[in-house]
This record gives structure tokens, sequence and C-alpha cells, in this order.
């Protein structure tokens, strides 16, 4: 073996090696990873939390029709309350076919995220959007559900902040995960895309 071939040898090696990194780490990301056939999400699944209006909401709920389920807190500065504007102008974009889909709000910071602080934080929002907390354990259950990060933060005074995992998922009338559900287009276009799932 020549050097040459040698050097080509270990390209391609090195290029089959990251593919099969990329296509493993792809599938498991996205759930298919050992689920042929089964047709099985590895994101989403079952959790018992309260909404914002201290009446229980559980993984049942919103299956039925298309949902954007996303994690956050009623303290985060800037991604928080700008991912449920968005999601709010998608809402209001889908007009009357809005009410057969939803939106569901879940905190990763239930220590200071009861259902009356939801309930006022939502109130600067779409009607549609549903809030979700509940003990510690609950929302770990949820969290794990999603494959959610969520650590708090300290900063000064005490205080703390969160790091978290800012997706909104898109999942389908089954309760499974779709994909990612972009934010970063018109409204109406994000609507095109969520009515696909009615």
């Amino acid at each position: 073996m020549t050097a040459r071939t040698s050097q080509i040898f270990l390209i391609l090696s090195a290029f089959v090696t990251g593919l099969v990194i990329f296509t493993g780490v792809f599938l498991y990301a996205t759930g298919n990873f050992g689920t042929a056939g089964q047709g099985a999400s590895a994101i989403g699944g079952p959790f018992t939390l309260i909404d914002q209006n201290g009446k229980p909401i559980t993984d049942a709920d919103i299956k039925g029709r298309p949902f954007l389920v996303f994690f956050g807190y009623t303290h985060c500065p800037d991604v928080c309350p700008t991912t449920l504007f968005d999601v709010s102008e998608v809402m209001r974009a889908l007009g009357k076919d809005a009410d057969r889909t939803g939106a569901l709000f879940i905190t990763v910071d239930p220590e200071r995220d009861t259902p009356a602080v939801m309930k006022d934080y939502l109130s600067s929002f779409d009607p549609h959007l549903r809030g979700a907390t509940g003990d510690r354990a609950a929302i770990d259950t949820a969290e794990k559900a999603y494959r959610v990060y969520a650590k708090k933060v300290p900063v000064e005074n005490g205080e703390y902040s969160m790091d978290h995992t800012a997706l909104v998922y898109l999942m389908d009338k089954q309760g499974r995960f779709v994909a990612p559900f972009s934010l970063k287009r018109r409204p109406e276009d994000a609507a095109a895309d969520l009515r696909r799932y009615l």
C-alpha cells in the first residue's frame, strides 16, 4: 500500500466514522434511535401537572390536536417572553384554526411559578396558551420526558436564573414528537406549517 493510498484510506475511514457518529446522534436526538418499526418517539411522554387555573393537566390533554410545547419560566428576561409572543402571533395567524390546536408552556422553575403567577404572566399572551406547573418531582418527570436541560444559576442577592432548553416542540395529534418548531419565520408561514397537522 503506497503512502498516497494509505492517506486516502485514512480520510475515507474518518469520513465514514464521522457519518456514523452524526447519524447516531441525529437518530438519538429525534427519538428514532432503537425504535425501528415501533413508531415510538423518545421525546414526549406521560406527565401530570397543574395548569394556571389550578386544574390538573396531563399528556392525555394535549392529544387529539397538534400542540406546541415550550419549557421556560416567568422570571426569564428575554428568550421566554419572546418565544411566547411569537407563539401568540402564530395562534393569531391561525385564526379560527387556533381552536383546533394549542400551546403549552411548562415551567422549569416551579418554586416561583405557582398557578397564580403563571396565570398572571400568561395574561399578556394569546389565550390559547396554557401554562403548567407542579412540584419539583412532577416537573423533573416532564423535563425528562422531553429531554429538557434546566439548571439553577445563582445571581446576586441570593436570587437565581435558570439555564434551560429553548426548543419549541411540535407534537402531533397522537402526542408524538414531530420536530422542533421554528418561529424564525413569518407567523403566517409558521401557521401554515402547523395547519398541516390538523
